[in-house]
């Protein structure tokens, strides 16, 4: 098994790849190399492929434009497994506020927006940017029944798909509710750090593994 961390050099990749490597083992019982790449043949015909971000989405779509961006999308339309997490989450849509003229993966149809959470009514306050911390993520379409999980995270933008069928949790933060998970064939797209959120987080990853 072929499992690739897409490194476009922003952020610290490691935290993620130990989160990796401990939810394999978890649940196939058996260890797993997950290597860290930016090579477009390398991304290009791993069996899973998962991309995590931190920092700005004009820097990290810089870092996979080109060869990069294309093996992704090749990765993708194979119906290949893709995890995309935070940025690496709004990266598979068209645009995003934070970067006006950054193009993203287009992936999906849809905008990537600042969270405007509103005003405190305990404070009289704005609530703060980054929304930082643990929050519910509640299951939405065909888990809509599930419970909540807790999760953690780190941000100040949300995915707006311009399809719903494609949401697969949200969160409330303040007066907004945000797109929090999203899944679409083999692609799931989280804006929380599993590898930071602990049982829930790996049990997250493990259930990537089974796709």
């Amino acid at each position: 098994m072929r499992v690739v961390v897409c490194d476009p050099g922003v952020g610290n990749v490691r935290s993620v790849v130990r989160a990796l490597e401990r939810a394999i083992q978890a649940g196939a019982g058996r260890t797993c190399d997950v290597s860290i790449t930016s090579d477009r043949a390398v991304v290009a015909a791993a069996d899973y492929v998962v991309v995590p971000g931190q920092g700005a989405f004009g820097a990290f779509a810089a870092g996979i434009e080109g060869g990069l961006a294309d093996a992704l999308r090749e990765h993708i339309h194979a119906g290949r497994p893709y995890l995309g997490i935070c940025l690496g989450m709004q990266v598979l849509f068209e645009s995003s506020d934070e970067a006006p003229g950054a193009a993203g993966l287009a992936i999906l149809r849809g905008h990537v927006k600042r969270l405007d959470p509103g005003i405190d009514p305990a404070t009289s306050r704005t609530y703060a940017l980054p929304h930082i911390g643990w929050n519910a993520v509640e299951p939405s379409g065909a888990e809509a029944t599930a419970p909540p999980h807790y999760f953690y995270f780190a941000h100040s933008f949300a995915a707006e798909p311009s399809d719903p069928s494609v949401i697969s949790g949200t969160t409330q933060y303040g007066g907004q509710r945000f797109t929090s998970a999203i899944t679409h064939g083999a692609v799931m797209g989280v804006q929380f750090h599993p590898e930071k959120s602990q049982r829930e987080g790996l049990a997250l990853l493990a259930r990537f593994f089974r796709l």
